[in-house]
């Protein structure tokens, strides 16, 4: 059998796949061991695990509390300040305020040794055995965790860094070297990308120890930040890959639910208790390699995921100024909302019991029972110095919640040159369904669809994710150099397949895409290009879609080639059971803008595929609620999928 899980900040997913049937589960996290919620839900269902694949927030957030490993960082002599001084880019150009972002190594523990390569990867000056003693003696006097090398232009030739890391290795201690982390120029981009590899690596090898014996019998993968998986030992070396490791899951899962219902232009949006996370996708999954994680460029291939603090749990206050506003702050899993019975915390889900919109015994198929008492208590302490009903202010904190993710798809979609319109909205994630009806119509998009276990569907794409390994070299080459351009794509598509020959991969299974990024000479900026016989008309294209003009007979290079080895794909043949009704039809009051109305409930069991029906309505599933507002219809798909869509979002609107 195989399975998967994504932990998340609030709750901890899990989809399994049993004699071709869908199934799934859904528990709270345990922020300070997420193995415990894990191993819980596995114990829960009791069944022979062959297979899980697994998404994991452990690095990400190891990173963001600055809670990582204490490490140390060797680079070049006269380089040692190269994390502290970064790049000019200010993020707020005007802000005499602003504060650049936490370091997560010390000053004093980054050294400079004396070598040097060029820029054409000529030795200068050998690196010393001497120099290596002093680095070691230091690191003796002053023990690290992880250690982080980073030499100039070793990208070209990495004699001095396999070198150090051979000596190093006596210290017994993770080691991560530039060369194998991220072999590309930009000296900053190569040493922060290995620095925050160094400094995950022995937070995530302790935590996948700890997993690895508590499922000893089961093979375990880690899904990466790139949509596909790797293996235990790949997640043990490269830890900075599981960054946006769940995320990237429902992002997958969004891809493979489109071709489905044979959609090439969709928008997922993925809400849950911490955050909200909204990626584009236009024929194929966006990646990006120029992601900020806390203000440091991690700069290997992710999925160009947009994320916003706008979670169920996200946690509204009334700033100094009397202001309303909601986020980024969290309640989490623990103590959670006001509504989960340990707090006073006024959050989103708190918003939405108030409202009505949440029913406070359908939680999590019954078994937790919301306490509305305590949300209207903790609202109301909102409300008074709003001077506003509770209501009112509960509607407010939805509005405040609903702006900061419209900007989000606004992001991802206007601001990239792309018209909501043309896209369907794939919408999952807990509370997702509470908000996408208004996004829908803020956005002028005319199409949702909103899976059964929208709840877990994250974990539901990392459940179908292939194995995947992205591997890249900077090659400074003209575009005009066809025959050596062949030649490397052949040299570096030679060294992925030994490498995932040496992790056991079946080279029979593996399919390659090749990108190239391009740029006119001189320029400060690549594009990626999927590569063709014509890449050169395709580069030119692509540069005059995103800043409108190309220049004819100007110098073209090659800068840096990307091979991407991926596995075939599991088998994706499922079918969803039709589930005994959970919760008894009823009908119910919704505050809305109009005030309040009176509303039906409906399960999602007792619907029947091919039914219709018009909103306002309340759907309810074990892990999810979709309030379906009025002006829109549901139509139940295969797998009792439902679309909604919205026959007045032809009219003009505001963008």
């Amino acid at each position: 059998m195989r399975a998967s899980i994504d932990t998340g900040g609030t709750f901890t997913d899990f989809v399994y796949l049993e004699n071709g049937i869908l199934k799934y589960k859904k528990v709270f996290s345990t922020p300070k061991d997420p193995s415990k919620a894990i191993l819980e839900v596995l114990y829960q269902v009791n069944k022979n695990l062959d297979v899980l694949i697994h998404g994991s927030t452990v690095g990400t957030n190891a990173f963001l509390e600055r809670k990582g490993a204490k490490i140390a960082f060797i680079t070049t002599s006269g380089f040692e300040d190269l994390l502290f001084i970064g790049r000019q880019a200010r993020p707020k150009l005007y802000d005499f305020f602003v504060e650049k972002p936490r370091p997560f190594v010390l000053r004093e523990n980054c050294y400079g040794v004396k070598e040097r390569i060029s820029a054409k990867g000529e030795i200068i000056r050998p690196l010393k055995t001497s120099e290596i003693k002093r680095i070691l003696k230091r690191l003796k006097e002053n023990p690290v965790d992880s250690v982080a090398v980073c030499f100039i232009n070793s990208y070209l030739n990495p004699v001095h860094e396999l070198k150090i890391k051979k000596e190093l290795s006596l210290l017994g201690i993770p080691i991560s070297i530039s060369f194998e982390v991220l072999p590309e120029f930009r000296e900053f981009e190569r040493a922060s990308t290995t620095a925050i590899n160094a400094y995950l690596l022995p937070v995530m090898g302790n935590y996948l120890k700890k997993l690895k014996k508590g499922l000893p019998e089961v093979k375990l993968y880690i899904q990466q930040s790139n949509g596909g998986w790797m293996t235990v030992e790949e997640a043990e070396k490269f830890a900075s890959h599981t960054i946006l490791s769940g995320p990237a899951g429902g992002v997958s899962g969004a891809f493979i639910l489109a071709k489905i219902f044979n959609k090439s232009k969709v928008i997922s949006f993925d809400m849950g208790g911490t955050s909200t996370d909204v990626c584009l996708i236009d024929e194929r999954i966006p990646f990006t390699k120029e992601y900020i994680l806390d203000g440091f460029p991690l700069s290997i291939p992710v999925i160009d995921i947009h994320t916003v603090g706008a979670g169920g749990g996200s946690i509204a206050y009334v700033d100094l100024g009397g202001v309303l506003k909601v986020g980024p702050e969290s309640a989490g899993a623990d103590p959670g909302p006001a509504c989960y019975g340990k707090s006073l915390i006024p959050t989103v889900t708190d918003a939405n019991l108030v409202l009505g919109r949440l029913l406070p015994d359908a939680f999590l198929g019954g078994k937790f029972k919301l306490r509305k008492e305590r949300a209207l208590k903790a609202i109301s302490l909102l409300s008074q110095k709003l001077g506003l009903s509770v209501e009112e202010t509960a509607l407010g904190i939805i509005r405040i919640a609903n702006t900061i993710m419209s900007r989000a798809l606004r992001r991802v979609s206007i601001e990239r040159g792309h018209n909501p319109k043309d896209f369907a909205l794939i919408c999952f994630g807990g509370a997702g369904g509470l908000h996408a009806c208004s996004l829908s119509k803020e956005l002028g998009i005319k199409e949702i669809i909103i899976p059964k276990f929208a709840g877990t569907f994250s974990a539901f794409g990392l459940l179908f994710s292939p194995p995947l390994k992205d591997f890249s070299q900077t090659v400074w080459l003209e575009a005009k150099e066809n025959k050596k351009l062949l030649n490397e794509i052949e040299r570096l598509k030679n060294s992925a397949l030994s490498y995932m020959k040496n992790l056991g991969f079946e080279l029979d299974n593996l399919l390659f895409e090749v990108f190239l990024d391009m740029r006119y000479k001189g320029q400060g900026f690549e594009l990626t290009i999927p590569y063709s016989e014509d890449y050169i008309e395709a580069f030119e294209k692509e540069h005059e879609k995103q800043f409108g003009y190309k220049v004819s007979q100007f110098p073209i290079e090659v800068v840096t080639l990307r091979v991407r080895v991926k596995g075939k794909l599991f088998e994706d043949n499922w079918r969803i059971e039709k589930e005994e009704n959970f919760y008894p039809p009823f009908r119910t009051k919704i505050f809305t803008e109009k005030g309040w109305i009176e509303v039906p409930v409906i399960d999602w069991n007792s619907l029947k595929i091919g039914e219709k029906l018009k909103g306002p309505a309340l759907i309810v599933e074990k892990f999810t609620t979709l309030w379906v507002e009025e002006d829109f219809q549901v139509k139940v798909d295969d797998n009792y999928t439902l679309r909604l869509l919205d026959y007045e979002s032809d009219r003009v609107r505001n963008f």
